[in-house]
């Protein structure tokens, strides 16, 4: 049997359920650049297999030689996951969350 791949790549458009703003997604996309929220969707990245659907609230983000990284939490589960800040995302909301590490 072959491994499950780790990473599915889904290029999406999507509403913020946060703050609703227009997400345009690169396929690499899993939060809003605007406030930093995202929903809980996948159990691998991209694979849309999760059935929790729960909001993702940013509680912290540390940053390191490759840039910022962010985790998230379920508000629904409680689950935690660490996902990479996009250059488009809210720098001083990257900043204000890793200043509370």
């Amino acid at each position: 049997m072959l491994p499950r791949k780790r990473f599915s790549k889904n290029i999406e458009d999507f509403t913020c359920a946060h703050c609703g703003a227009t997400v345009k997604g690169n396929g690499y996309t899993d939060h809003c650049p605007t406030c930093l929220w995202s929903r809980h969707v996948d159990g691998n990245p991209g694979d849309r297999r999760s059935s929790c659907h729960g909001m993702m609230k940013p509680v912290r983000a540390e940053y390191s030689h490759s840039g910022f990284a962010m985790v998230h939490r379920c508000e629904k589960c409680g689950i935690e996951k660490r996902c990479r800040a996009a250059p488009a995302d809210n720098t001083e909301l990257l900043v204000s969350l890793s200043n509370r590490s």
